[in-house]
């Protein structure tokens, strides 16, 4: 007997229950529209789970995540436990949650949608039908590397940071970006900072290596502030990005301002490409304490990132391409967020989405 497909779903803090619940109102109405039985159980992550269990990651949590077939999160901390240091940080149940999963590819794709060309900041001659994919290594460099420390007291206290990677990390996100680029337009920049950090040279070394083996791929290098800087000048000329950890998160940022918010954004953690990697999905923005409970969070990066899970870890393409119609959809008659200079609720966008997966029933 086959068993059902399984999602634990991690509402978190601030705004994540409240994007969390929609996305969940439209997945489940996408499987059950394509006949998909899918099994969702919460559990607690983050400030939430702090207070209750006196953990960011508690172990429960931990455990049916490792034995879930994808995980689902809204966002994690606020000003509420800023305070906290060490393993009792919410970023750093983050953290571990996606080292323990062995997630060591972030994908977060920007796509501009052609009725949202004129909601970025940037002009939209300069933004309009930019594709682009930035894969991000997320199981190394400074944030994991040790020793990682603050020592001493006061004037006299240091703190330092340790960027380390192997070869083989470098080498399994550089072929994970070579695939995803032969999948596409068969063109990948590798961003590094090889002229004055030493990880950097590894970097290069190894992804002019690994290139090698796909001869359909157009390889360039760049260093990360050229393209910090090119990403805003002409971003249509990237199309997959692949960069290490400290870079990643920065250039991602970024890039998803390009989309007029970082709200439209979806985002994978992965342990591997194919159609059942297990895999973490969540909206690249953070908590917004400052707009949670007010109904006005724009929840179209998390019912994207269900997507992005239907297809990833759970082999559901046909739910995957029903959902993304219907924001598109969404989108195109104009019902957003604020953040999108639109003037609907949370709730209006999670109702309209549903109602496009509706008509293409």
């Amino acid at each position: 007997m086959t068993h059902p497909l399984r999602v634990i779903v991690l509402e978190g803090d601030g705004i994540g229950p409240e994007v969390v619940t929609e996305a969940v109102r439209v997945f489940e109405a996408a499987c059950e529209a394509a006949g998909k039985e899918v099994e969702l159980e919460h559990r607690l992550f983050g400030g939430v789970a702090i207070d209750s269990e006196g953990t960011p990651l508690p172990h429960n949590t931990l455990h049916a995540c490792l034995d879930a077939d994808a995980i689902l999160l809204g966002a994690v901390g606020g000003p509420k436990w800023d305070h906290l240091r060490g393993e009792m940080r919410c970023e750093s149940g983050l953290l571990r949650l996606r080292q323990e999963l062995g997630a060591y590819a972030n994908v977060r794709p920007a796509r501009v949608h052609p009725a949202l060309a004129d909601r970025s900041t940037l002009k939209a001659e300069v933004v309009r039908d930019v594709d682009l994919v930035v894969v991000r290594e997320l199981t190394g460099g400074s944030y994991f590397g040790q020793p990682k420390e603050r020592t001493g007291a006061g004037h006299s206290e240091s703190a330092v940071d340790t960027c380390r990677y192997s070869w083989s990390e470098v080498e399994r996100v550089a072929r994970f970006a070579f695939e995803l680029a032969a999948s596409r337009s068969g063109r990948l920049t590798s961003v590094d900072k090889a002229n004055v950090m030493v990880t950097s040279q590894l970097w290069r070394d190894v992804v002019t290596e690994v290139a090698g083996d796909y001869p359909d791929v157009a390889l360039e290098h760049q260093l990360v502030d050229a393209c910090a800087m090119r990403l805003v000048r002409s971003p249509r000329d990237f199309d997959v990005i692949v960069t290490e950890n400290l870079f990643g998160d920065i250039l991602t940022d970024e890039a998803g301002m390009l989309t007029g918010s970082l709200g439209m954004l979806p985002s994978a953690s992965v342990s591997s490409r194919g159609p059942r990697a297990r895999g973490l999905y969540e909206p690249i923005h953070g908590s917004a304490p400052d707009i949670a409970g007010r109904g006005i969070a724009n929840p179209l990066g998390t019912i994207l990132s269900t997507a992005m899970m239907a297809r990833m870890s759970l082999d559901l393409p046909e739910v995957a391409a029903a959902i993304e119609a219907a924001v598109d959809a969404a989108v195109e008659r104009g019902i957003v967020t604020p953040d999108l200079g639109g003037s609907a609720s949370t709730r209006e966008v999670g109702d309209t989405v549903l109602e496009g997966l509706k008509v293409m029933a």
